[in-house]
């Protein structure tokens, strides 16, 4: 999900295949399903720009390194923005200075930080982390750009700090409350508490960051 200021809710429903728009009044509508050519098939994570232009990942099928990244502007209008990060895309992000957008590819093993041109188009991906031996899923940034990054296989979430190593962050080897750890996201006045999905245990699990988070973008759409 992300949030615009209205507090408008756009969701990527799977089911749908599409990218729905849930209204603070609580009407819900198709906002996206992709292009004509190239319909939503797995629409999996979405993170706004300060224009409102919405950055969706679609994930594609597993195993065919065929997913890719939509950008919908405000209204609707879709375009395929880039398909160089094909390996299941999945969480991502934008930087602090919005002159890239952080992808996840799951089966990439690897966070990918893809360019942001000046004319708005993808430029080419840079590997960013290498987290070979694991199958990441989403990702946060903090305030000073270190990345927070959850992973359903193994029940873990690494902490990378900006030029440092991959950190094991916190672990549960038996599954017990990090069970399938997804999506993480800063939360609480201060933006110092990271909250973590937890798919197998159908749950939210919380604790402090020990850094703020950086705030998400809520642009007017």
């Amino acid at each position: 999900m992300a949030i615009a200021g209205s507090g408008d809710v756009f969701a990527c429903d799977v089911g749908n295949a599409a990218v729905m728009r849930a209204s603070a009044r609580g009407a819900v509508e198709t906002y996206s399903n992709g292009t004509a050519e190239r319909p939503m098939r797995v629409p999996n994570f979405a993170a706004f720009d300060d224009a409102g232009k919405l950055y969706v990942t679609d994930s594609g099928e597993w195993g065919d390194d065929d997913g890719l990244v939509y950008r919908i502007a405000p209204g609707g209008a879709t375009e395929v923005w880039t398909e160089a990060t094909p390996r299941f895309p999945n969480g991502c992000c934008l930087t602090a200075g919005a002159d890239a957008l952080l992808v996840v590819e799951s089966r990439g093993r690897a966070v990918v930080r893809v360019p942001i041109e000046d004319d708005g188009s993808a430029g080419r991906p840079e590997p960013l982390v290498d987290l070979a031996g694991s199958q990441p899923d989403g990702i946060a940034l903090a305030s000073d750009g270190t990345m927070f990054v959850g992973c359903y296989r193994p029940d873990r979430i690494y902490r990378i700090a900006p030029g440092g190593p991959v950190e094991v962050w916190a672990e549960d080897p038996d599954g017990v409350v990090l069970n399938q750890p997804a999506n993480v996201a800063f939360s609480g006045p201060d933006l110092d508490r990271l909250v973590v999905s937890s798919l197998g245990g159908w749950s939210l699990v919380g604790a402090p960051a020990g850094t703020p988070g950086l705030p998400l973008r809520s642009p007017a759409v």
